[in-house]
């Protein structure tokens, strides 16, 4: 049933298909344009119909047949083929049978351990088979996990007929990780009446809350004289750039907020006397909250700009994408759904509110309600990712189950 699930996720992070912010092509690296070329193979080796490439948006996308005479609503599922911004060059996955819940030595050259005093999450796969990194890249289950696990629930689907079925389906993306990707997304190509993407974390995460999401680029402009003669001329951009920053909640940011606490994150810092730049991220699950933290970061600048009489700090504010439960709640169909069929396989589903964004976050506002659905990795984005191979595998129970009970729904 599983045979093919980890040989073609380990075929995936083998694989290089890191994303890049700093591209203007659609997908952003030619290595995504090629890895869709092998999985629209293997998508019509599999016997999937309607397999094409979107040049316009890099989505693969394919559909599985219904083989029911009823009328069923059609179900996607969607997976992100870039990873993120680490080393993804050369992945060689390390399986780790039977887990015993001590440190793992990633890589003994260069001292990477995997620790379970670094990540208590480890526990909780005591006895499964975990899949690690060597310590010198990511692992890439996200979100090539949730590709691997699609692609084997279509093939389960395909080769046992007693599973009564719609028309699911499936669809492929680049660019996910830095916040494009969906941007395209042709919901009314895709035909589908409710999605999920495969791109959560541990076991039973159903997930269909993401954070609101701006980023914001604060430029300041200095003035820059001779230190010795600076008294009452100078101005310090980098100083101004540390007191915007303090003038800003000094307890609302990632490291010391969680749950549904929003933030403003300082991602970077560059400058010198003469000029500055700073980026942010602004976040909040509460639209009401999330639109007072825009107008404190606007305010900050404004009073800046008064204290020096003078419009020094600017600020260049965008909405990246919304709290997608504002689409999901008006129809829970698609969360009840998917919440039953974890249920039905013995699995606890925990539903929480995203401290992030899925491409759900920008295709449910686009008219496609797309919660998100557990692919089993832990740690993402660098050296210390992993994910077990039982997750893997009731990630694919899901999908499956997802699809029996869509049709066992409807006369």
């Amino acid at each position: 049933m599983y045979k093919n699930l980890i040989p073609r996720f380990v075929r995936y992070v083998q694989t290089e298909t890191r994303s890049n912010e700093n591209s203007t092509t659609i997908p952003s690296t030619q290595s995504q344009v090629e890895f869709a070329k092998t999985l629209m193979a293997e998508l019509k080796e599999l016997g999937l119909k309607e397999v094409a490439y979107n040049t316009d948006n890099g989505y693969v996308t394919a559909t599985l047949p219904s083989n029911t005479a009823k009328t069923v609503p059609t179900i996607g599922f969607i997976a992100h083929m870039d990873t993120a911004d680490f080393n993804a060059e050369n992945v060689n996955p390390q399986f780790h049978e039977n887990y015993t819940g001590k440190t793992l030595v990633l890589n003994k050259e260069q001292n990477v351990i995997l620790s379970p005093e670094d990540f208590p999450n480890l526990k909780n796969y005591i006895g499964q088979t975990l899949i690690t990194t060597d310590g010198t890249t990511l692992l890439g289950a996200d979100d090539k996990a949730g590709i691997a696990e699609i692609m084997t629930a279509m093939e389960i689907l395909l080769t046992d007929d007693s599973i009564e079925h719609g028309d699911i389906r499936v669809a492929f993306g680049p660019d996910e990780e830095i916040g494009i990707g969906a941007d395209r997304f042709d919901v009314a190509g895709f035909n589908a009446d409710f999605a999920y993407t495969m791109d959560g974390g541990p076991v039973g995460e159903l997930e269909y809350e993401s954070f609101n999401a701006a980023s914001a680029i604060v430029t300041i402009q200095g003035k820059n004289v001779h230190p010795g003669t600076a008294k009452d001329t100078m101005i310090n951009a980098l100083k101004l750039a540390l007191a915007f920053d303090a003038a800003l909640p000094q307890n609302e940011v990632p490291e010391k907020t969680a749950g549904r606490e929003g933030f403003y994150h300082l991602l970077g810092l560059t400058g010198e006397v003469e000029e500055a730049r700073m980026e942010y991220i602004i976040r909040d699950h509460d639209r009401t909250k999330f639109e007072e933290r825009k107008a404190v970061i606007l305010s900050v600048a404004e009073k800046l700009n008064k204290a020096y009489n003078a419009e020094r700090v600017t600020v260049d504010l965008n909405d990246s994408y919304y709290n997608m439960g504002e689409i999901i709640e008006k129809d829970m169909t698609v969360v009840d759904l998917a919440e039953q069929a974890m249920k039905n396989l013995g699995i606890e589903p925990i539903i929480e509110a995203i401290r992030g964004g899925t491409d759900g976050s920008k295709i449910s506002f686009m008219g496609l309600p797309t919660p998100n659905i557990f692919a089993g990795g832990e740690n993402f984005h660098g050296r210390y990712e992993f994910v077990a191979v039982e997750s893997m595998q009731k990630a694919t129970d899901v999908i499956v189950e997802i699809a029996r009970l869509n049709a066992a729904n409807h006369a």
